[in-house]
């Protein structure tokens, strides 16, 4: 059991020890996305939604999301972030279904990698769109969620080669 980074003696859980790693600056971007009908895509883009500003919910939502990842996911380290941006961009290309595309950066200096954080608000962020808008359509998809980007720490960078 002790070739388990994050199991104990026992065989049980445990949180590693970062405190002997190197601090560098990290930082992750991920993906996700959700795909909506006419009608909500409508609301959205004309704020018109009954629970109000869907988007600015839903990045308020995927920030809290990333700072709060330590208390969601069992192994991961409180982290200082530094940064946490929330960014959309439709693709109307398949109209009558639009997909609103996710993208999640988070910053840190520190010990341990974001990527986690980054996953939790792009994930946070289109499921807080679902909650705001599933009077409208519950049909929601919400799509592929992935680690675009990382940079820092020992195992270096790492960049998606392809978006599918």
């Amino acid at each position: 059991m002790t070739d388990f980074t994050h199991i104990n003696k026992q065989g049980n859980a445990k949180m590693i020890d970062v405190s002997d790693k190197e601090t560098s600056k990290r930082l992750a971007r991920a993906h996700s996305s959700i795909t909506v009908n006419g009608i909500i895509y409508n609301q959205i883009v004309k704020n018109t939604n009954k629970k109000g500003n869907v988007l600015n919910t839903a990045q308020i939502a995927g920030i809290m999301a990333a700072k709060n990842t330590s208390m969601i996911i069992p192994m991961c380290h409180p982290l200082s972030l530094t940064g946490i941006d929330v960014s959309f961009e439709w693709d109307t290309s398949h109209a009558p279904s639009y997909q609103l595309n996710i993208s999640a950066s988070v910053s840190t200096t520190g010990k341990t990698g974001v990527e986690m954080e980054a996953l939790t608000a792009a994930s946070v962020t289109a499921l807080t769109i679902y909650d705001m808008t599933k009077a409208v359509d519950k049909g929601m998809i919400i799509g592929k969620t992935y680690l675009e980007s990382k940079s820092g720490g020992k195992s270096g960078d790492y960049q998606r080669s392809h978006k599918s």
